[in-house]
């Protein structure tokens, strides 16, 4: 039991550090600081430096309106993080 659960928190942690990449890397292409994405878009300046660090599980109703704000479509971004993370990451269960 204990070893599933390391892999699942591992697997997590994979997650929301590719997530964070790609906030980042797509802020930063808008040429935006942290500040003014999250002052025009209502989005707390924590959750989207943390979110960038892959510190920080976001709610997805914030992801969304974070990814949004980048200019992304929310089925784009899940295509890109899934084509950034390993080959055979499941980001559901069959």
């Amino acid at each position: 039991m204990k070893k599933q659960n390391k892999k699942a928190q591992d697997d997590k942690l994979l997650l929301l550090d590719v997530m964070g990449q790609i906030v980042k890397e797509k802020r930063k292409a808008l040429n935006k600081g942290i500040l003014l994405l999250s002052y025009e878009y209502d989005i707390p300046s924590s959750s989207i430096a943390q979110l960038e660090k892959g510190k920080r599980d976001v709610q997805i109703s914030t992801l969304w309106k974070l990814v949004n704000a980048l200019g992304m479509n929310f089925t784009d971004f899940i295509d890109e993080v899934n084509a950034r993370l390993p080959e055979g990451f499941k980001l559901t269960e069959d």
